[in-house]
Parts: C-alpha cells; structure tokens; sequence
C-alpha cells in the first residue's frame, strides 16, 4: 500500500483548479484536454493566474451592464409608447371612450357610433353587418338576463338558424337573411358573430375570445314555399328581440306559434286567385270578357294539375310544365275556333304565362347579385332558368301541336299591338296585382297597398311607354324604381319585409308577352325571331329586377337614419382587375 503524506505542490493545486473550471476531474488525464473551443474562452484565465475576486452584490454582473462611472439614462413615461402622440400635442377629437375590443383598435380608438333602437333594425343591422369586428358597437345586455351566470351560447345559436331558415325560406334576399341572424345573435349578448348564407345553407360562427375556440352552428333549408304572412312575422319578431329584450323562451314561444300557424288563404281561394291572375293579364294585352274567361279557365286548370303533381313528388321544373300546358291549350282551341267565335286567342296564352313566371325568384336573384352575395344569386338565376325552361317545354309542346294540326292562324303581333284603354288596363292592373298578392298568401291589410303600389307602377309605365313614347325597357326599370322606393317606405313605416309591398306589384310588368311571342317564334321554326323576342324578354325581365333593388337602395341613400353615425359599407370597386 502507498501511502501519501505530506502538502501537495503548487503545480499539482493549479491544474485541480484548472480542471474544476473545465468540469472534469484532475485524476484523469483525459479530462485535462481541452473539449472544445470553450476551453481556450477569453473568460478563463489562464493557468497561473488567480481567479477574480466574487463581486460583493448579489447577482453577477453581466455583459449588458453599463461601465463604471456611466449614469443610467431616465426611463420614458409609460404613456409615450409608439402609438402615443407628440409631446404638446393632445389626443385627436373623436375620441369617445375605451374601445370595444383594444387588440383590433387603432391608436386613437373608434369614433363612436350610436344606433337608436328607433330605426329600423335592417338598417341598424345592415350598418354592423359590413363594419369589421372591431368596429361594431358592443352589445347591450338586456336586464332580463343580467342574471344568468353565462350566455347559453348553444340555443341562440339555435334561435338564429332557425329564424334565418323561416326567411330564406319565404325568399328574402340574402343580406336581409344576414342582418336578421345577426340582429338576434347581437341582440342576445354575441358579439363577435358572423352570419352566413349561400343559397340553402345557413351558417353561424361565434368567437367569444381571441384565445378561445370558435363555435359554429349550420342549417340547411330543405323546402321552400311562399307565405309572405309568415315572413311578416318573423320580421315582427326579430324587431321585437332587437328593440324589446325578449327572453330567449319568449322568442321560442313566439316562433313555435309562426310555425304553426296556418295560411291566411284556403287552396281555392289561391286556384280562384291564379284564375283572376290571368284573366287579369289578358286583359292588359288588350283582350276581352271571352278571352278573360277562357285565360282564368285555363290558368286555374293549370293550378290544379300542378298540385295534382306536387302531390305526387314531382320536382318543381314538371309542375310549370304541367301548369303551362292548359292555358295554352286553350289558346290553340280557341284559334282553331275563329270562325265561330272571333277572339284574341294569343291574349289567353299570354295571361296564362303571366300567372307562372317566377318574378319573386328572379328579384331575388338579381338584389343577392348586386349586394355582393354572387353564389347565392347564380344559384337563385339558375333556378328562374330551369322554372323558365319549364314554361317553355309546356307551352312548346302544345303551340308545335296546334301549328301544325289547325292552330296556325295565331297571330302574335297582335297581342304587341297596345291599344289605348287607360282604365280598362288600369282596373286590370289592379285585379292582376290583387290576386297576386293572395297567392303570395300576404296578410289582407297589405293586400290594398301593394294593389295602390301596382296600380302606380302601371299608370307611369303607360305615360312612358305609350304616351311618350319612351323605349319599353327603361320606362320598365324607371316603374320598377318606383314599386322599390315605394315598397321600402312602407316597409320602414310597419317595420316589416319590403317583399309585401314589392313582388305584387311588379305583376304587371312582367314580359309575359314577348315571351309568348318567342315561343311562338320557336314553334314556328323562326329561330331569329324568336331569339330576338326572348332576348327582349331578359332584358325586360332585369329591367324590372334592378329597377327594384335601386328604387329600395334610393330610400336608403336619401333617408336620413336617426341616431346612425356610420354608413353601410359597400364592396370595393375592383377597376378592372
């Protein structure tokens, strides 16, 4: 055994030292190599050389300290951050408060904006609905509901859907749809909610926060049908959730019971209706009692095995084709029946087709297009499409068979030739547009309206058309312009849908004459022509379609809404590229 005794030399003491600042162990020879590049840092000394004295504070000073004898500069205020304004300066006017959200506001906050619960709620929602999420007001909580510990988040998710599927359904055009979903959902404490509808599908997002996961709901709407009585209710109870503070089983309760609710009009009176409808038009194309007799004959005859079809599953393109089949029909028999009775047998086919064109798609379709909601409104022209080819195919059938066995003394320039019977067309007007209405299935005290609103609309459209002498299409869109303006007002005034008011009243100027005279054409083998009428048609037909949308944005543009400080923001232009 060896035996070490004695202090250990000087040499031997610098290299345990040395290999404790490297982290190794002096007793192996290995450790003593210098690892890397850290070995040889420029913060070990070498050997032979002491290590420094510890500092006397606490913590080690570290290469960002400042050198001795340097002062340490003033810390700014916490105000004058990058965002703050100069000194001497204050903080620009329009500032009003804190703003809703500070991750999205801008360094001077948001001008505030007051929505009066007074307006209307399409307008106020309207405005909310293009302002960025950082930008719309924050909602105020009903008191009803101050006491609920969270917000059931789910079931108005559910109560927005639901009300957004009753609208669409009716067709209200789809920013309409939007602005409903997104008044409820505000009106209920969501905030950051965005609606949105394309076409059938209804979906909702809520974000509560910016760190927490969004919710989304969706609903699509299986089935369609037109009960403007139900439309004007769900308007009603969305105005009262907006302005009223109705508690969400109040609002469900309310909605069950317009679920339920049955049609205003029993199934006769809208086959009496459709009747009236037609002998109406034929009537306008300058016919008389035989040929008013015979296109109602025929148009409810058409009703009839429409919904003869409907009962039995048929899509919705072979019942126009059924329902266009009678009047036409009854056209050629008449025709071929000249010698014994000497009638306008191209005016009953015209009433006819007065009674199936899909106006309120094609409004529909054509206000979606111009406020920006592109797919839904190819979707919707896309359906007056296939409806319209549906007319065609009924009407073609029967008019190629009347051609060419008897009927082919049908003279279609003559239902072009307007004749000057001011009142006639005018009481023709008015019935046509009445019997629209309770198709339509509105409620009887909007029935007299959208009649006056009709009734005006064709007044204008005769001064221009035929006493001035101006082109049929824009004294179409100028009446047009005037059934929209005067539909909105009386849409604000009752606080309800503008599609009351609106889709009646555009019956009389609806083409039903140069689309007969088209297919007649077709019938006909003259191909030109006919293509030239149905183009005059179309054009006709988005005439009155915008006519109506810029007669209802005109009373939006010009009327000033109480309390409103910020406008409905627009798309953006795109110049061309």
């Amino acid at each position: 055994m060896l035996a070490v005794t004695g202090v250990p030399d000087e040499e031997h003491v610098e290299h345990v030292v040395a290999d404790r600042q490297r982290g190794g162990d002096a007793s192996d020879p290995e450790d003593r190599k210098p690892q890397s590049d850290e070995a040889h840092s420029a913060f070990t000394p070498p050997l032979g050389v002491p290590l420094p004295p510890p500092p006397e504070d606490e913590h080690p000073t570290s290469e960002f300290a400042l050198p001795n004898g340097v002062a340490e500069p003033e810390a700014e205020p916490e105000e004058r951050s990058a965002f703050a304004p100069p000194g001497g300066r204050g903080v620009p006017i329009g500032v009003h408060g804190p703003p809703a959200h500070p991750a999205f506001t801008p360094p001077y906050g948001m001008p505030l904006i007051s929505l009066t619960k007074e307006t209307p709620w399409q307008d106020r929602m309207r405005t909310m609905l293009r302002m960025p999420i950082a930008e719309r007001p924050v909602p105020e909580r009903m008191e009803k509901q101050e006491e609920e510990p969270a917000l059931p988040v789910p079931r108005i998710l559910d109560l927005t859907l639901r009300i957004g599927e009753l609208l669409l359904a009716g067709g209200e055009g789809a920013e309409d749809v939007e602005a409903a979903m997104f008044g409820v959902a505000h009106a209920y404490g969501l905030a950051r909610c965005e609606p949105t509808v394309t076409f059938t599908l209804l979906s909702v997002s809520y974000q509560p926060s910016l760190v927490e996961d969004p919710v989304t709901a969706s609903r699509t709407v299986r089935r369609r049908g037109t009960d403007y009585t139900r439309l004007s209710a769900v308007f009603r109870l969305v105005h009262d959730i907006t302005t009223q503070g109705l508690t969400l089983e109040e609002a469900y309760r309310r909605l069950a019971e317009i679920r339920r609710n049955r049609h205003p009009y029993p199934s006769w009176a809208l086959t009496a209706a459709a009747g009236l409808l037609a002998g109406g038009a034929s009537l306008l194309v300058g016919g008389g009692i035989v040929v008013f007799l015979a296109a109602a004959a025929g148009a409810m005859l058409g009703d009839r095995l429409a919904w003869l079809a409907s009962g039995r599953g048929l899509p919705e393109f072979y019942q126009f084709v059924a329902a266009a089949m009678p009047p036409a029909a009854m056209g050629v028999a008449l025709s071929a029946g000249q010698q014994y009775v000497h009638v306008q047998a191209s005016a009953v086919i015209t009433g006819g087709l007065f009674a199936l064109l899909p106006g309120r798609a094609l409004v529909a379709g054509v206000q979606d297009g111009l406020t920006g909601f592109y797919i839904t409104a190819a979707a919707r022209l896309l359906e007056v499409v296939y409806l319209v080819v549906g007319i065609v195919c009924g009407v073609l059938v029967v008019l190629y068979g009347g051609v060419h066995i008897g009927g082919g003394t049908l003279n279609p320039e003559a239902v072009l030739q307007r004749q000057e019977r001011p009142v006639i067309q005018i009481v023709a007007a008015m019935v046509l547009v009445a019997a629209f209405a309770v198709l339509l299935q509105q409620e009887r005290h909007t029935v007299l309206a959208a009649t006056l609103n009709g009734a005006v609309a064709w007044t204008v459209y005769g001064a221009l058309a035929d006493t001035a002498g101006l082109d049929p299409v824009p004294a179409t869109a100028i009446a047009a312009g005037l059934v929209g303006l005067f539909g909105q007002l009386m849409s604000r005034y009752w606080y309800t849908s503008a599609l009351p008011y609106v889709t009646a009243a555009i019956g009389p100027l609806l083409p039903g004459s140069a689309m007969y005279f088209a297919l007649l054409n077709f019938a006909k083998n003259e191909l030109n022509t006919g293509i030239a009428s149905l183009t005059k048609a179309a054009a006709l037909a988005l005439a009155i379609a915008i006519g109506v949308n810029l007669g209802s944005e005109m009373a939006r543009l010009f009327l000033k809404v109480p309390g409103e400080g910020a406008l409905r923001r627009a798309a953006k232009r795109t110049r061309g590229f």
